[in-house]
C-alpha cells in the first residue's frame, strides 16, 4: 500500500472511531529491507497494513504494536529497536531494545504511537452547566455529545469514557443505573451533596459502583459558574485517569 493510501486509511480508521498504531521507520541500519520513512498501521486483531521491514521485523511491530493498544488511553509513544545484537529486551525512557536473529545484519528503529479516537463523554441535560460541560470538554479535545433517554432506554456508545448528568432531577436514576450497568469509567451528577447522598441512597450501589460514581460531580475549587463547574468536571475525570503503562 502507497504511503497516501495508507495515510487516508488512517484518517478513515480515525473518523471511524477505529484504534490503531501508526508504526514509521526512522533509522534502517543496512542491511535491511526497509528504509527511514516506510510505514504501517497495526490494527487491534494484529492485522498489519503497510511496510516496516520483513517478517521477524513485522512480527515484533506486530506484537508491540497490539500491546499498546490494550493499554487503551494510558498508551504512551514507543521507540522500537530491533538489533540482532541484543541478547535480551530492554527497556529505558521509552525506548524498548528487542533482539532480532532474523535480521541479516542490519537493526531499525520504528516509531510506534497508538493512534486512539479522543475520549467520548456523553452529557444528559440541557441546563446551562450542561453546555458549559460540553463546551469545554469539546476544547479540551474530547468528543463530547448530547446523551438521549427514550423511556427506560437509554443511548450509551459501548466505548463511552464518561457519563455527567446535569438535568437537574429529571431520569437521573435512570441514565446512572444505564452507566453504572454499562461498565462507564466515570460517572459524574451534577447536584449539592446533600441531594447528591439521597440519590446514592436511592440507587443502593455496591461500594465498587459508588468508586465510580461521582457526586458532587467535579474538584472543590470553589466552582461558581457553569464555566468553572465544567472546568472542575473535567479536572477530576482526568485526575481519575489511569497512569500511562510503560513496556
Amino acid at each position: 500500500m502507497a504511503s497516501t493510501e495508507l495515510l487516508a486509511h488512517a484518517d478513515s480508521l480515525r473518523a471511524g472511531r477505529r484504534p490503531f498504531v501508526l508504526a514509521t521507520v526512522v533509522r534502517a541500519q543496512r542491511p535491511t529491507s526497509a528504509k527511514p520513512g516506510d510505514c504501517a498501521l497495526v490494527l487491534p486483531d494484529g492485522t498489519i497494513e503497510g511496510f516496516v521491514g520483513g517478517d521477524c521485523a513485522e512480527e515484533t511491530v506486530r506484537s508491540q504494536g497490539v500491546r499498546l493498544l490494550g493499554s487503551g488511553h494510558s498508551a504512551v509513544p514507543l521507540l522500537l529497536r530491533i538489533t540482532p545484537d541484543a541478547t535480551r529486551e530492554r527497556c529505558e525512557e521509552g525506548v524498548l531494545t528487542v533482539g532480532n536473529p532474523c535480521l541479516s545484519g542490519g537493526a531499525l528503529e520504528i516509531f510506534l504511537e497508538a493512534q486512539l479516537p479522543p475520549a467520548m463523554v456523553v452529557v444528559f441535560g440541557a441546563s446551562p452547566v450542561a453546555r458549559a460541560i460540553t463546551s469545554v470538554g469539546r476544547e479540551l479535545g474530547y468528543d463530547v455529545r448530547a446523551g438521549r433517554v427514550t423511556g427506560t432506554d437509554v443511548d450509551l456508545p459501548e466505548d463511552t469514557e464518561a457519563v455527567v448528568v446535569a438535568t437537574h432531577g429529571r431520569d437521573e436514576d435512570t441514565v446512572l443505573r444505564a452507566a453504572l450497568s454499562a461498565g462507564v469509567r466515570y460517572i459524574g451528577l451534577i447536584a449539592s451533596r446533600r441531594r447528591g447522598a439521597a440519590v446514592l441512597a436511592a440507587l443502593g450501589v455496591s461500594e465498587e459502583d459508588r468508586s465510580r460514581l461521582h457526586t458532587p460531580a467535579g474538584l472543590d475549587i470553589g466552582a461558581r459558574t457553569p464555566a468553572e463547574i465544567a472546568v472542575s468536571v473535567f479536572a477530576e475525570l482526568i485526575g481519575t485517569r489511569p497512569a500511562p503503562e510503560t513496556p
